[in-house]
C-alpha cells in the first residue's frame, strides 16, 4: 500500500513495486484522474482508494478496504506528505503549524496504527516512511514547520521500529534531498534556488523520483532483512549522517 501512490515520487514508488510483481493499493487524495490512469496501465493489479489521511475514520476506512483488497499486507509506504507553504517563524500561526503537522505526521501515524494488525498476520513485513533532507537540516527558508514535521517522521520511525520489530516489521525511513520532476519543487522551488542546491551536490545534479523510489523497493522488499530504524539519505553527497 502506497499513500498519495499516484503522483511524483509516490507515483515512482507505486510503478517500482508494480514492476517488481506485487499487487498494490494506490491512496490518493484528489488525484482521481491520475488514479484511474494507473489503474488502466496495470489493471486488476492496482487498486485506487480515495481518503483524507488526517481523519482517522477515513484512513482506517481505507486500510481495512486496501487489506481486503489485497488479502493482506506485507508492505506499507507512507509517502503523503506535503510543504503546503513556505512561512517563517512570525508569519506561522496555529492553524497553518496544525495543518502541515496533520498531512505530515498524524496521517502517517494514523495509517500505520490501523495497519499494524494486518502487517503482524504477515509475519515478517515492511514499513518505508518518507521523510526529507529538511527533516536533517532543517530546510530551506519557510520551511520551518514542514522540517520539523519531517524531523518527528524520522524520530518516528526510530520509535516504530523498536516497538513493532519483536511482531516482525522492520520501519525504516527514506531522507530524499533535492528531487524535481515533483509537482512539490514545480509549487515550491524556484528554478533559481533549485540550481543553487544543485550546485553544492557532489554529485553534480538533482535527484529525480526514481532515485527515490529504487530505495524504496530495496527497503521493502528484504522482509527477512536485518535493516531496521534507518534513515537512507537520497541527497547526491550535499548531506551525509
Amino acid at each position: 500500500m502506497v499513500t498519495a501512490g499516484v503522483q511524483g515520487i509516490g507515483l515512482a514508488i507505486s510503478r517500482a513495486l508494480l514492476d517488481a510483481g506485487c499487487k498494490v493499493v494506490v491512496h490518493y487524495f484528489s488525484s482521481a484522474d491520475a488514479a484511474n490512469e494507473l489503474k488502466a496501465e496495470y489493471g486488476d493489479r492496482v487498486e485506487a482508494i480515495q481518503a483524507d489521511l488526517t481523519d482517522p475514520a477515513q484512513a482506517k476506512q481505507m486500510v481495512e478496504n486496501a487489506v481486503e483488497a489485497l488479502g493482506g499486507l506485507e508492505i506499507l509506504i507512507n509517502n503523503a506528505g506535503s510543504l503546503i507553504g513556505r512561512r517563517g517563524l512570525d508569519e506561522v500561526d496555529m492553524d497553518f503549524w496544525q495543518s502541515v503537522i496533520d498531512v505530515n505526521v498524524t496521517s502517517m501515524i494514523n495509517v500505520t496504527k490501523f495497519a499494524a494488525p494486518a502487517l503482524r498476520e504477515a509475519n515478517s513485513a515492511s514499513i518505508v516512511n518518507l521523510a526529507s533532507l529538511a527533516g536533517r537540516k532543517g530546510g530551506h527558508a519557510g520551511s520551518l514547520v514542514y522540517s520539523t514535521a519531517k524531523g518527528a517522521v524520522l524520530t518516528m520511525t526510530r520509535a516504530l521500529s523498536n516497538e513493532l520489530g519483536p511482531d516482525g516489521i522492520r520501519v525504516n525511513a527514506l531522507a530524499p534531498g533535492l528531487i524535481l520532476e515533483t509537482s512539490f519543487h514545480n509549487t515550491h522551488t524556484t528554478k533559481e534556488s533549485a540550481d543553487a542546491t544543485i550546485a553544492q551536490i557532489p554529485i553534480g545534479r538533482a535527484g529525480n523520483p526514481n532515485d527515490v523510489a529504487h530505495a524504496a523497493v530495496f527497503l521493502a522488499e528484504q522482509f527477512d532483512g536485518f535493516v531496521t530504524g534507518a534513515t537512507l539519505d537520497i541527497n547526491g553527497g550535499v548531506y551525509c549522517a
